[in-house]
């Protein structure tokens, strides 16, 4: 007899709840063919409507963890996996994963590409001439316990069902669940035994959360998911009302990140990738807080974070020589700057305008078959709190074509606000939260 999952839709639509068995058979349905994508659509809607409570969401998780095979990692070296929620300008991995191995970790990365007005890991490595990030599992394992870390692409035997849903949800509007946020993230870091799960959770306008309520929420229960499945899991939240750094674009970044590898990036980013390398010496071995942001900075400014990025790079076939020739970088096709129209200070930058104006310039895609250009971006010349006068460059765009060009400039109309006092400065780490969930100030 076929598979029915009419009854299941319209349960879920009404209000009802499912069982774990009921929600398995449906993923696995779905990922063999057996369930049609206007069924699955109808179920997602319904729980992005509806919701999900804890249950249901541990039995999608599970569902979809089951669809594909695992990756078993033996290393001598602890294995902790980082994720970020996604946000404009957010290079974090570029930094903090090699923090992380120098540190005495092995961090198995499996990242995405860009999407929205949000970047990709992967977008941006591959802007390194000759990187691959398609690795199948055997190579991804082994160069982690070789290098201590590896960025990739998922395979298509790795959680299957989350390819398939993702690409779902995200033609159909049922993105913004917090079951399906969940489900999908963490079905992807149980994929891969590591011994802890960093998120680095985004607030702000810029980010998928707005609003530190809406992170906090998403926080616990991706750590409860954790703790179901035997994973200690930690998060910390981080701004993000303004682009973190002061480039965003696939090349652009992979530059600041090497900046900030040598110690002389921006503070924000800084700031972030030794908070996230000193959470996993304190959550691991229970290194004091403050005493693990300390050798998390040590490891970043005596260079042993830059010596694994380098050692690393060619073992994915990366060019090492571009990030001590910056020249060599491309450029890009048509550049443009926004300059300031009153006299006073910059009090916003508003990610989400620049995120969209680097998306316009080429940076990311609109469609999904479509390529990226790695020189395509933003640069901001002027950060919050700076002074401007007329006429001065605010920002820098760097854009594949003059029409490109055009439609970038046009969308950061506004995203600037010039005041008459320099603002506030904003906390870049807002707080963090343990293993059991609980809020801890930082």
């Amino acid at each position: 007899m076929k598979y029915q999952a009419l009854p299941l839709v319209e349960r879920k639509r009404d209000g009802g709840r499912l069982e774990a068995a009921e929600i398995g058979d449906l993923v696995a349905a779905y990922v063999g063919g057996d369930v049609p994508d206007y069924q699955m659509a109808a179920f997602l809607m319904a729980v992005t409507i509806r919701g999900m409570d804890f249950d249901e969401t541990a039995a999608l998780t599970g569902a979809m963890l089951r669809s594909g095979r695992t990756v078993d990692i033996s290393a001598r070296r602890p294995l902790v996996d980082k994720h970020s929620t996604g946000g404009v300008g957010d290079k974090t991995s570029l930094v903090a994963v090699p923090l992380l191995a120098a540190l005495g970790f092995c961090v198995p990365k499996l990242s995405g590409r860009g999407l929205g007005h949000t970047g990709g890991t992967l977008d941006k490595l591959e802007s390194i001439p000759g990187l691959r990030t398609s690795l199948d599992p055997a190579e991804f394992a082994t160069l982690v316990s070789r290098y201590g870390l590896a960025i990739a692409a998922q395979s298509e035997d790795i959680v299957p069902a989350d390819r398939l849903l993702y690409a779902l949800r995200d033609a159909t509007g049922t993105v913004p669940s917090l079951p399906l946020i969940a489900a999908s993230i963490m079905s992807k870091k149980l994929a891969v035994s590591s011994r802890l799960v960093l998120l680095d959770v985004k607030v702000g306008e810029g980010a998928f959360f707005p609003d530190e309520s809406s992170a906090a929420a998403f926080a616990q229960l991706a750590i409860r998911l954790g703790e179901t499945f035997g994973r200690d899991t930690r998060a910390i939240l981080t701004h993000m009302d303004a682009p973190l750094g002061q480039a965003v674009g696939n090349a652009l970044e992979v530059r600041e990140a090497v900046a900030c590898l040598r110690g002389e990036g921006p503070a924000d980013l800084r700031e972030v990738a030794v908070a996230l390398a000193g959470e996993a010496l304190h959550a691991v071995h229970g290194v004091a807080r403050a005493h693990a942001l300390s050798r998390a900075a040590e490891a970043l400014d005596g260079g042993a974070a830059l010596e694994v990025f380098r050692r690393w790079i060619p073992s994915q076939g990366g060019d090492v020589t571009y990030l001590d020739q910056p020249d060599r970088w491309p450029e890009a096709a048509a550049r443009g700057a926004l300059a300031a129209r009153e006299d006073g200070f910059v009090g916003a930058i508003h990610a989400r305008a620049v995120g969209e104006a680097a998306r316009l310039a080429g940076a990311g895609r609109l469609r999904k078959e479509d390529d990226v250009d790695p020189a395509a971006g933003v640069e901001i010349a002027v950060a919050p709190g700076g002074r401007v006068r007329p006429g001065d460059e605010i920002m820098r765009v760097h854009a594949s074509s003059l029409e490109q060009l055009a439609a970038a400039l046009a969308r950061l109309d506004g995203a600037v606000e010039i005041a008459a006092e320099p603002p506030r400065a904003a906390e870049t780490v807002l707080c963090a939260y343990d293993k059991s969930g609980r809020r801890e100030e930082w």
